[in-house]
């Protein structure tokens, strides 16, 4: 599913959203300089992690200003140890190359292989971004737009405080 295709998939399942083009935002401090502060929505970061033995992975979706800690997201999930998944297996659950990982990828996980991890902060938020599978085009969707696309794609998010790294902010993981 391509971009275009996404988006007539959200019209035909009732779910509203904005549709912004920009240049390709390759990370949080990309999101921050061309994103309008008009838009009133929390921007998201979403990492695609898994287990030591790559069996399971998980989609974290989270605030573009939270620095995860990791480790503690390991301990916090029970799971021995978590590390970001490769580009293929990337493109394979979600379809999305790196720099376009986001929740809209979850349509393309038919096989429900991939868990969702959602930060309380971005559960709670009246209105996300997130890409519609590329990087260079933004959506803004409201917390019924989040919830009915999970719903239809069948996936039940875990809703978690995420933990921070000690060092405190930072704009990439």
């Amino acid at each position: 599913m391509d971009s275009h295709e996404l988006r007539h998939w959200l019209t035909e399942q009732g779910i509203r959203y904005e549709h912004l083009l920009h240049e390709a935002l390759w990370t949080c401090d990309d999101v921050a300089r061309v994103m309008p502060a008009e838009l009133d929505a929390v921007h998201t970061k979403n990492l695609f992690v898994r287990d030591k033995k790559g069996k399971r992975h998980w989609l974290l979706v989270t605030r573009c200003e939270r620095a995860v800690d990791l480790r503690a997201l390991a301990d916090a999930i029970g799971v021995d140890n978590l590390g970001f998944a490769s580009p293929d297996r990337l493109m394979r659950h979600l379809g999305v190359i790196p720099g376009a990982v986001t929740v809209m990828g979850l349509v393309n996980d038919a096989a429900h292989a991939v868990t969702v991890l959602i930060d309380r902060d971005v559960w709670e938020a009246p209105r996300l971004t997130c890409h519609p599978l590329v990087n260079d085009e933004t959506l803004v969707i409201d917390h019924a737009g989040l919830a009915a696309l999970l719903e239809r794609t069948g996936h039940a998010p875990q809703v978690l405080t995420v933990p921070e790294r000690a060092t405190g902010g930072g704009a990439s993981p």
